[in-house]
Order: structure tokens, then sequence, then C-alpha cells
């Protein structure tokens, strides 16, 4: 089934999520790039209902770098204590903020490059920065979009750098950033993991597996 998936099988099948999804957005809450990369950083094994309650008390008070690098470690573990793994994201996030602040004057950078070597920043998450905080054409690879992309016959692998590349070479560019959303949306709503609600879904007849699930029963 994969030989056979063209950039017209793709687009078709994101045209119609995009109609069943027509005002996607980001599921973590942020006013502002500097919030979002906190808020990705905490997403790591973690839901974004969990972080966005963590995030609504934590950006009351700390709003900028030069306010988290003020906290201790101890500080800032207690603070993000719920998100879970928070030893390591309080490391990343203190040592994050004073690369910002060190080397872009306290500010997000724009350039993908430079996102991807902030701490705690791996493509994943400066692919979300990028795309939703500045524009910037990228694919962030979650759980959602990793799971579907294989259900759907997109590409075999567990792998998010080749799930990326592969999703780039069947779209078009203008769908990059919302791809993400559209496949994260339908894998909440619908195509839950061990519960898919095949029955409701809007694109079972053009879904790899659906179709060779259907096709076993039948035998």
């Amino acid at each position: 089934m994969l030989a056979k998936i063209s950039k017209d099988y793709a687009k078709r099948i994101f045209d119609i999520l995009k109609k069943e999804y027509p005002k996607v957005k980001p599921a973590l809450v942020y006013s502002n790039p500097f919030e979002l990369l906190i808020s990705t950083i905490l997403s790591a094994q973690c839901t974004d209902e969990r972080v966005n309650l963590v995030t609504k008390e934590l950006f009351k008070n700390y709003k900028k770098p030069q306010d988290f690098i003020i906290l201790t470690q101890e500080q800032l573990e207690k603070e993000i204590f719920s998100t879970g793994f928070y030893k390591q994201k309080a490391r990343s996030i203190r040592s994050c903020c004073e690369e910002l602040i060190k080397n872009h004057k306290g500010r997000v950078p724009v350039d993908f490059d430079e996102l991807v070597k902030l701490s705690g920043v791996g493509r994943k998450t400066a692919s979300v920065v990028a795309g939703n905080a500045f524009g910037i054409p990228t694919i962030a690879v979650d759980t959602h979009v990793k799971r579907l992309s294989n259900l759907l016959g997109f590409i075999d692998s567990q792998n998010p750098d080749k799930i990326e590349l592969r999703l780039k070479e069947l779209l078009p560019e203008s769908y990059w950033i919302n791809s993400s959303h559209w496949l994260a949306t339908h894998g909440r709503k619908i195509c839950i993991a061990n519960r898919p609600k095949c029955s409701q879904c809007v694109i079972s007849d053009l879904c790899s597996s659906f179709i060779l699930s259907s096709n076993k029963k039948k035998k």
C-alpha cells in the first residue's frame, strides 16, 4: 500500500480533514513565542491539558527568560512538578532561558536552526514554535502524527525525522503547519489509540489500515 500513496492521494485525505476540522489550532495555550516554547518543553511525556493547567499559574508570575533564571532548580521543579520528568525539564528550561538571554537578547529566535540549538529543544519543539509562533512552514511530529501517518500508509516507520520528511514530500508547503493539527485532532476525536471510531471516520475509505482490515474480514 505504501508504494501506491501519491501526492494527490495524500492531499485528498488532508483536504477531507481540513474540511472536517476547519479551525484547528495548537492545544497548548500561549500568548507569545516564549510561552509556547516553555509549554512545548513541558509537554514532553505529558498531556497538553495538564501543561495548560500548570502554565496558567506559571506564566502569571514568570513572563520572560529573566524571570526563570532567578528561580533555583528546586523552585522551578516545584512549579512544574505535575508535568512529570520535572527535574530534567527544570534544567532544560533554565538552560534554555540562559541561552536566550546570552545569545538572543532574551527573545525566541525565528531561525529554525537556532531554535534547535536551544537546551530542551528538538525538531518537534522547534517545529511547533516555528510554525505556530512565526508562521514558518514546518511539520511537528507528535505521537498522533506518528501513529496516523503509519495507519494511513504514508510511511512504515516510527522515526519522527523520517515521518516529517515523508509528509513534506507528500504535501504542499501550505499544508505543513496545519497537517500536524489535523492529524492530532483526528487522533484525539476519532482515531483513538486502541479504540478507533472507524464507523465515524470521514477518511476510512482512504485509510490503508481500515481497508486492509475490511478485506481480511471479507475473507
